[in-house]
């Protein structure tokens, strides 16, 4: 029987804007004057170098900073600095848009939860099981969950960069575990990561994973979770 749910964030319950999106709501921001193709071309490399936080995953990260994408999610400081790392590794438009597009991958309106996301939270604590965000992270992104109204229906976070372990290591789903006042094997873990999210599963965990979509090409599979109770 479950009695607590485990949630990721990104990709999970919520999904960033574009890349296209990203960079284009900061070159307008910046006043900047960029041709159409000129954009869309600088989009293609950040998404090869997987430059947006919480975008899609990178299909080429430069030798010398792989070391530093290992460790992104264990401080913010490292965070910061391995995200505007890949983002000038792609050539922008103008060479201080690093800092502002990193600071827009945190902006609550660069987020929209999935559409089964309140309704599937809501549901948990009609029936009264406690849940918690695990999540690797290198920024404090409760404020998101806030500003869309949902915060209240989350009673816990579990943040890499705040604990100093990330997923797939096992403690930090035991310290939410623990938290909820659940043992692992009446936990459930929700997410989209195979490796980093199944790491729950050598607690004793149930885990259900779902497909990072865009969020208008997923619904429903977060209500999913309501028929595995």
């Amino acid at each position: 029987m479950i009695k607590g749910v485990m949630f990721d964030f990104s990709g999970t319950l919520f999904r960033i804007e574009s890349a296209a999106q990203w960079l284009r709501a900061v070159a307008t921001k910046a006043g900047l004057d960029v041709p159409e193709g000129e954009l869309d071309a600088c989009v293609s490399r950040l998404e090869e170098f997987g430059a947006q936080p919480g975008g899609v995953p990178p299909r080429t990260v430069p030798p010398h900073l792989e070391a530093l994408w290992r460790e992104r999610d264990l401080t913010a400081e490292r965070h910061r600095a391995a995200f505007t790392a890949l983002t000038r590794e792609a050539q922008l438009p103008a060479a201080d848009l690093a800092e502002a597009l990193y600071e827009r991958s945190q902006v609550s309106g660069a987020w929209l939860p999935y559409p089964d996301t309140e309704e599937t939270l809501r549901a948990l604590r009609g029936r009264g099981i406690p849940v918690a965000v695990v999540s690797n992270i290198g920024w404090d992104m409760r404020g998101v969950f806030r500003d869309h109204g949902v915060d209240d229906l989350v009673d816990a976070y579990f943040l890499s960069f705040e604990c100093g372990v990330k997923k797939p290591d096992p403690r930090i789903f035991q310290m939410a575990c623990d938290k909820l006042g659940v043992a692992p094997g009446d936990a459930l873990m929700v997410g989209d990561e195979r490796v980093a999210d199944v790491g729950a599963a050598t607690l004793g965990c149930r885990v259900h994973l779902v497909d990072p979509l865009p969020v208008d090409q997923r619904p429903g599979a977060l209500a999913e979770v309501l028929q595995l109770l």
